[in-house]
C-alpha cells in the first residue's frame, strides 16, 4: 500500500504548474496528506556579482522580486485548502530551482514530489535542461510530472460535480 503523509508540488506559476497544483490537492485529499507549495526564486544577487564583487541592480530588488513571489505562491491556496490539507506555501530563494525543491524534500521528509513539465524534445533538453529532469535523478523521493495539455484524469471540480449528478 502507498502513504504518503506529505506532497510538495514546485510551482513557476505556468500552465503546467496549475495541472501539477490539481493534482497535488486531489492526491493530498486521496491520502490526507499534508500538502506543501513551493515556488523558488532565482537569486539575482549572486548571479549578478561581477569580477569586481559588485552587483548591476538595486539590493532591494531581489526582496521585491521575492515579495511578489510569497505573494503569488500564497494566492495558489484558500483558506479551507489550507485547513482542509494541512496546506502550507514556502518562496525559497536559490540558485537552482531544482536544488532547491530537491533541498525542501529532504528537509521536510516529503513523500512525492509533483511537477509540472514543458515536454520540450530531447535537443532542447541537451541545450537547456530541464528542471523536472533534475528533480527526479536527485529526489529523495519518487517524483511525479505531469505535462500540458497531455492526458489529464484529474477533472475540475465542475466536471465532477456534473459527473455525479
Amino acid at each position: 500500500m502507498i502513504a504518503a503523509k506529505t506532497i510538495l508540488v514546485a510551482t513557476d506559476f505556468g500552465p503546467e504548474s496549475e495541472i501539477a497544483l490539481r493534482y497535488g490537492k486531489d492526491l493530498a485529499r486521496a491520502f490526507g496528506a499534508a500538502l506543501h507549495v513551493v515556488h523558488v526564486t532565482d537569486n539575482l544577487f549572486a548571479r549578478s556579482v561581477d569580477g569586481f564583487g559588485y552587483a548591476g541592480f538595486p539590493p532591494q530588488l531581489q526582496e521585491e522580486i521575492e515579495a511578489e513571489a510569497r505573494k503569488r505562491t500564497d494566492a495558489l491556496l484558500d483558506e479551507s485548502e489550507r485547513n482542509e490539507l494541512n496546506a502550507v506555501t514556502a518562496t525559497v530563494t536559490h540558485n537552482g530551482p531544482a536544488a532547491a525543491i530537491v533541498e525542501y524534500a529532504r528537509t521536510h521528509a516529503v513523500d512525492l514530489i509533483i511537477v509540472g513539465t514543458h515536454g520540450r524534445g530531447a535537443v532542447a533538453r541537451v541545450f537547456l535542461g530541464s528542471v523536472a529532469e533534475r528533480i527526479v535523478r536527485s529526489a529523495p523521493c519518487p517524483v511525479l510530472t505531469v505535462r500540458h495539455p497531455e492526458h489529464d484524469f484529474v477533472l475540475p471540480d465542475a466536471l465532477v460535480a456534473v459527473s455525479k449528478a
